[in-house]
Parts: structure tokens; C-alpha cells; sequence
């Protein structure tokens, strides 16, 4: 089969907290067998709240592989086998402390396609009601609140780093006009 590449076998690299590492042989379209090494993530969430000022609240925490402070959307790992749509409420309400009127899916993301099976779901919270956060016990993190306008201009300026969040961002703009 033309663009097709048959698993023969997986071998578990290493096992982790958030992600599994598998070295996996597979046979080519030509016969030739090649390895791929692969990242298991059960996937991830993240929401672009909006407030009725047109204010998307961003959380600021710092990113060890990158050793700085990224400005992102909430967003959180799923749970194995965890609904997307309840864990973007969940961790709208833990990161921001805010519940919404409006949770409105915008698809999904493959982040990394090339060695990691990771995807990310995005969705759009409005109406949104404020209250107190509830961090995980290893979870700093701080609060900003940016109009929308001006967060699409720090993306395509390059300000706004992280991948899901842009693309969210963008995503929001065009669904919101």
C-alpha cells in the first residue's frame, strides 16, 4: 500500500509519569524495515477563555526544557480514557478558577507527528463566571489577562510561543470574528 508503513514490532524504551517511549520496527512500501521511535501521550486539552471585555486569560508558568516562562493558554495532560470536553472544564476551573456558559469545540491538533501520538483538543470558553483556582500541588503559575486583538498580534510577532496556543488563538479570532 502506497504511503503506508506496517508496525512488525514494539518494544516499551522507557515508561514515565506523562509519556511512554517505544522503539518500533516497521516495514516500508519498498520492504525495507526501519525503526521509528514513538512517544505515547494520552493526549492533552487547552481552552482560550474569553471574558465579556474581550480578554483572553492566559496562564505564565515556567517551562523546564526550555528553562523560561511561556505565556499560555490552560491547558492540562488527559487522563487515560478521559473525556476532552470534561477535562478542558476541569482545567479551565483549576487554573483560572473561572466556569463558562459557552464551551465551543474547535477541533483538535497533532503537535508533533513526526515521533509523538499526542493530540491536543481546543475549545473556546465564554461567559465566563470567576472564582478561586484549585492548582495541583506541583502547579505556579500566573495570571494575565490581554485583549484577543492584541494576543493574535503578539502571535504573529512571534511573542506567544507555545504551538497550541497559537493556533487556538488564531482559531478563536476567526470563529469570533
Amino acid at each position: 500500500m502506497h504511503l503506508f508503513e506496517k508496525k512488525i514490532a514494539s518494544e516499551v524504551k522507557y515508561e514515565g509519569k506523562i509519556l511512554t517511549v517505544c522503539r518500533d520496527t516497521v516495514e516500508l512500501e519498498n520492504g525495507e524495515n526501519v525503526s521509528r521511535d514513538v512517544i505515547c501521550h494520552s493526549g492533552g486539552v487547552g481552552v482560550v477563555p474569553i471574558t465579556d471585555n474581550g480578554e483572553v486569560i492566559f496562564v505564565k508558568q515556567f517551562r523546564y526544557p526550555f528553562g523560561k516562562v511561556l505565556m499560555e493558554i490552560p491547558a492540562g495532560k488527559l487522563n487515560e480514557g478521559e473525556d476532552h470536553r470534561e477535562a478542558g472544564l476541569r482545567e479551565l476551573k483549576e487554573e483560572t478558577g473561572c466556569i463558562c456558559k459557552q464551551f465551543r469545540y474547535m477541533g483538535y491538533m497533532i503537535p508533533t507527528p513526526a515521533y509523538c501520538r499526542e493530540i491536543t483538543h481546543m475549545y473556546l470558553a465564554t461567559g465566563l463566571e470567576s472564582g478561586e483556582q484549585h492548582l495541583d500541588d506541583d502547579e505556579f503559575l500566573e495570571i494575565e489577562k490581554i485583549p484577543l486583538d492584541k494576543a493574535v498580534e503578539m502571535v504573529l510577532n512571534g511573542e506567544i510561543e507555545d504551538g497550541k496556543t497559537q493556533l487556538a488563538l488564531l482559531k478563536a479570532k476567526a470563529l469570533l470574528g
